[in-house]
């Protein structure tokens, strides 16, 4: 919030995040509800990063009404509501005709996504996030892992990547120009985050 470059953010949430900020909108929203949200979905740019975990959501059917139909669902009011930018968060692998259902789940996303036409768009593949509160065991032991890789200096690529550093780089990717590009790890890093220093 605090780039000049944008002047207002609505953040659409299932409860309070306790931000306060005077360019900050929070639209509580039940997401199951989309005929309460959808006309809210305007702007200049969509980021799009909503997920869950199958330990969250409990099954791999319940995954998949989130992080892919409800994603879809907030990009077709976007475009619908004339949003010309769209920048997802997406993941490594995915890959619409994968057999492992969570890269196969992100890569139909993309596809999606992309067959809506907006004027700009910017799918972002980053490696293991970095959160500070993470309880998600795999990004636990992954970050750990690929720590002992990176000090060697082997899978750069695959190092983990700051929650903060992704949100630089996903604002660095809303401002180009280009119809459509996918941002794989390597070049998040190498070109989003030195546009964006």
């Amino acid at each position: 919030m605090a780039d000049a470059r944008f002047q207002s953010v609505a953040v659409f949430a299932r409860r309070d995040l306790a931000l306060a900020h005077d360019k900050l909108t929070t639209h509580i929203v039940d997401f199951r509800q989309p005929e309460t949200w959808q006309d809210k979905v305007r702007g200049d740019v969509l980021f799009s990063c909503l997920g869950t975990t199958i330990k969250a959501a409990g099954s791999q059917e319940a995954m998949w009404a989130i992080d892919h139909d409800l994603q879809l669902a907030f990009a077709q009011a976007a475009q619908r509501n004339g949003v010309s930018r769209y920048v997802l968060v997406s993941a490594q692998m995915a890959d619409a005709n994968a057999h492992a259902f969570y890269s196969r789940m992100k890569g139909v996303l993309e596809q999606a996504v992309t067959a809506l036409g907006f004027a700009h768009t910017a799918i972002l593949r980053p490696p293991v996030l970095l959160r500070p509160d993470s309880d998600r065991a795999g990004e636990i032991w992954a970050t750990k892992a690929l720590a002992v890789f990176n000090a060697l200096g082997l899978l750069r690529a695959y190092q983990p990547l700051r929650v903060e550093d992704l949100a630089a780089a996903m604002i660095a990717a809303s401002l180009r120009d280009e119809r459509l590009r996918i941002w794989e790890a390597r070049e998040i890093r190498d070109v989003l985050l030195a546009q964006a220093a």
